[in-house]
């Protein structure tokens, strides 16, 4: 716990001045409501006796002075609202900057096992949390403390008995506030994994809302929702039964010391211990105990929010990219293309079931490499292995001779090109998304790139051109005018190595024979690995390896492996 809150202190460093300030105006403000009463009672004990016009200029006085102290408390409250919130949302936004940060280090074996709804949750509903505490944590715990022991001590001064009396309540809610803190972290934190639940679900459902309408699914949909935001409901529940029975605890103690104070002030008044005015103090000061009471009751609820999300927040942080740069990792220059693969063994994390073992592989530069066999072998594997989006299990791949662990990760993937059969687009412009490929390129760069992709045409047919709008994920365009401006994005690019992952196999004929004259426009020159659904598209091939499960089976030209008559031969003829 100590480390922890160490790391969350940390995120105070670069708003020190602002911290201070805050905390300055928080016991500041603390300070004039214990001053009021205390005035109230010197005017009521002491100026009332005063003869009429000295008295008359001494209420007016301290009347002014009251009035200044008002003031001085709002423009107290004011700052602690406003620039108090300010450093927490900044703050907030350290945290998400660091966070997100963190999501684009961590490899595709990490996103392999989570969902988009949990990951959200963190960044979002977690942080928000975290800068409530963060902000309103310090301030309301030292006003507390403030006012407790202000009161206790000014309270002290004016009649030790009623003031024992009063504080005598502290202990019990002490004990009170510990025992439903306990019950209250528990289930806060169920209540963040109900939530993260329901976000996934949300997300996934939305995500797939085209393919929900087309089964007509909709109520199906609902159900699941249902299921989720029902437990969500339950879990918040038990949360708030356990906040009711705080709340209500507290306000019932509240409520006892103005009757413990009355009661046990008009008796001491009979036996002469006690005056009137002393009496009038102590229900004055009730305000300021039972102030902090609450403010205590709003940090527990802030602390159990935002502590139980900052944990979740450093368990993100806390995962080391299974991928990373080596201390003394080079970048790439003036790449020819060469790969090798060597003795490369390869399993996920989660199964010790090899999906590539032992595969041996040269290709030089410039050499156009085609890579079929049955689902399930390999094939997208082995090409997603040459950038590292996940690291071989045994053996090395290297480029131009060099082990790619040795090449910092940025470098390496600026020198691969990679065209995926489920084209990914940007909510935005198609200007925005072809420059993906390199954000400082010029519009004519662009435009440029779009020519020689074959999107320029259909791009112009649109009213706003090139400026746009293709909807989420593309939704306005075609498969193929989608394959396209992702061919164009890798123009722009302008890599060279390149991987075609299937990239025209959700195509019709008339889409595939436009994208496929893209792609082999795009491979000139350049070293190429095409994963191949349909066979006719890679006859052209200058080799094409055919994987099994027990690894590359055949390998040859188009012609040279049909005359084999072996696996190869078996596939073209079934497609």
């Amino acid at each position: 716990m100590k480390e922890k809150l160490k790391k969350l202190f940390a995120y105070y460093d670069p708003y020190r001045r602002l911290f201070y300030s805050d905390m300055f105006f928080a016991i500041l403000g603390a300070g004039v409501t214990l001053v009021i009463p205390l005035i109230i009672r010197y005017i009521t004990d002491t100026v009332v006796y005063y003869e009429p016009t000295r008295a008359k200029q001494a209420v007016l006085s301290l009347g002014l002075a009251l009035v200044g102290l008002i003031v001085l408390e709002i423009f107290c409250n004011f700052y602690i609202a406003y620039y108090g919130h300010i450093m927490g949302a900044k703050m907030e936004a350290d945290m998400r900057k660091d966070i997100f940060g963190h999501y684009q280090k961590l490899t595709f074996a990490f996103y392999d096992n989570q969902k988009v709804g949990h990951l959200l949750s963190r960044i979002t509903s977690d942080l928000f949390d975290i800068s409530e505490l963060l902000h309103h944590g310090p301030e309301d715990l030292v006003i507390s403390v403030i006012k407790i022991i202000g009161s206790f001590v000014i309270l002290m001064t004016v009649n030790v008995r009623l003031a024992l009396i009063m504080f005598a309540f502290i202990p019990v809610m002490v004990i009170f506030a510990f025992y439903f803190n306990g019950k209250m972290k528990t289930a806060f934190v169920h209540n963040r994994e109900k939530i993260a639940d329901i976000n996934s679900q949300i997300e996934d459902s939305l995500a797939g809302i085209r393919v929900v309408k087309s089964f007509a699914n909709e109520n199906e949909e609902m159900k699941k929702f249902k299921a989720g935001n029902d437990n969500f409901v339950n879990a918040k529940k038990v949360s708030y039964k356990y906040m009711g029975i705080y709340n209500s605890g507290l306000g019932a103690m509240t409520t006892l010391v103005m009757v413990a104070v009355i009661v046990s002030g008009v008796g001491m008044m009979f036996s002469g211990s006690v005056r009137l005015t002393d009496l009038i103090t102590f229900l004055l000061y009730i305000n300021n105990f039972t102030d902090p009471v609450k403010k205590l009751v709003s940090f527990t609820e802030q602390f159990q929010n935002g502590y139980s999300g900052f944990g979740r927040f450093l368990e993100i942080l806390a995962i080391a990219p299974d991928i990373a740069d080596k201390p003394d990792a080079v970048y790439l220059e003036d790449v020819e293309g060469n790969i090798e693969f060597k003795d490369v063994s390869f399993h996920y994390e989660d199964t010790a079931e090899q999906v590539l073992s032992s595969i041996n592989l040269k290709v030089r530069a410039g050499e156009y490499i085609a890579l079929v066999g049955p689902s399930g072998v390999g094939k997208t594997t082995l090409c997603s292995l040459i950038p590292r989006f996940y690291e071989v299990t045994a053996g090395s791949i290297c480029i131009d001779g060099m082990d790619i662990r040795d090449i910092r990760l940025e470098s390496l993937r600026n020198h691969i090109g990679i065209v995926q059969q489920d084209v990914y687009l940007f909510a935005g412009t198609i200007m925005d998304n072809i420059r993906y490929g390199r954000p400082d390129a010029s519009d004519e760069e662009v435009v440029r790139a779009a020519k020689r992709a074959n999107a320029h045409e259909f791009i112009m047919s649109f009213p706003d051109g090139y400026d746009a709008d293709i909807g989420q994920r593309g939704v306005k365009l075609s498969g193929g005018q989608k394959q396209r401006l992702s061919i164009a994005r890798v123009f722009l690019k302008n890599p060279p190595v390149l991987i075609f992952d299937e990239a025209t196999s959700a195509l019709d004929n008339e889409s595939e024979q436009v994208v496929q004259k893209s792609l082999e426009s795009l491979a000139k020159n350049r070293t190429t690995f095409v994963i191949a659904h349909r066979l006719t598209t890679i006859r052209n091939a200058e080799k094409i390896l055919v994987l099994t499960e027990d690894g590359i089976a055949e390998q040859g030209t188009h012609e040279e492996l049909l005359k084999k008559k072996g696996i190869y031969e078996s596939l073209y003829h079934i497609r």
